[in-house]
Order: structure tokens, then C-alpha cells, then sequence
């Protein structure tokens, strides 16, 4: 087997200072993303609610037009 290559600092640094920035962009975007995430969330959240209730609505005169005495 081939004995493992000295890797020059450079490039060692160079790696981890990649690294590092990437790490630093990450939380920069996630903090940046997370509220407008949160604030789409409340909003499908209210969306739904009006939804299940337009649909609670319906299914409620369905089924009085179903029941009705006057068939």
C-alpha cells in the first residue's frame, strides 16, 4: 500500500475556511427563511380552517336536502 500524501496547509485551511463559511451562510439563510416559512404555515393553518368549514357547511345542506320531508 501506498503511504497516505502530505496535504499542504494551504489547502488545508482552505478547506476548512470553506467550510466554515458555508456553516456561516447556512444560519444566515435558515434565520433569514424561518419566518417566512412560519408566517406561509399560519397562513395555510387559516386557510384550512375556512376549507374544513366551507366543507362541514356543504356536507350539512347535502345532507338536509337529503332528509327533507318535502320528496
Amino acid at each position: 500500500m501506498v503511504p497516505p500524501v502530505q496535504v499542504s496547509p494551504l489547502i488545508k485551511v482552505t478547506r476548512y475556511s470553506a467550510l466554515l463559511l458555508g456553516m456561516v451562510y447556512g444560519k444566515k439563510r435558515y434565520d433569514y427563511l424561518k419566518p417566512i416559512a412560519e408566517e406561509e404555515r399560519r397562513v395555510e393553518a387559516e386557510e384550512k380552517k375556512k376549507r374544513e368549514e366551507l366543507e362541514r357547511i356543504a356536507k350539512e345542506l347535502a345532507e338536509a336536502r337529503e332528509d327533507s320531508i318535502l320528496k
